[in-house]
């Protein structure tokens, strides 16, 4: 959240391009000095510890960190899954004891809270 929220509006340092809009996925421009002057520190290596990187292994560790993030969504979504219809996962299936969740995975709160019960005059005050 706070990253994405950092590259939405970073607007153009250093020539910055959003990765939406054809920039590199996974970089963002540095951060150290922004926010009037209060971040004293880079977000990656904050105290300049790591050497600097050829381009070929930084675009092979943003590739890396992509499929990461890749994998780690199908597997959030795996146990979903599996805990909302047992038998789905079969990997998953054999796990003695796997909790197993009655409610709508996609709105936990849906029985507790709705757009429709809260006053119309909250809308407008």
């Amino acid at each position: 959240g706070m990253l994405e929220s950092y590259g939405e509006g970073a607007g153009s340092p250093e020539g910055y391009v959003h990765y939406c809009a054809g920039g590199k996925p996974g970089y963002y421009p540095p951060i150290k000095g922004k926010g009037l002057g209060q971040i004293g520190f880079n977000l990656f290596d904050p105290l300049g510890w790591f050497p600097a990187k050829s381009e070929e292994k930084l675009e092979f560790g943003r590739k890396c960190e992509i499929n990461n993030g890749r994998l780690a969504m199908i597997g959030i979504l795996g146990c979903l899954s599996e805990s909302s219809t047992p038998g789905s996962v079969p990997a998953l299936a054999g796990i003695s004891g796997f909790p197993h969740y009655s409610g709508e995975v996609m709105a936990p709160f849906a029985a507790d809270f709705s757009f429709s019960t809260i006053p119309a005059y909250t809308y407008f005050h």
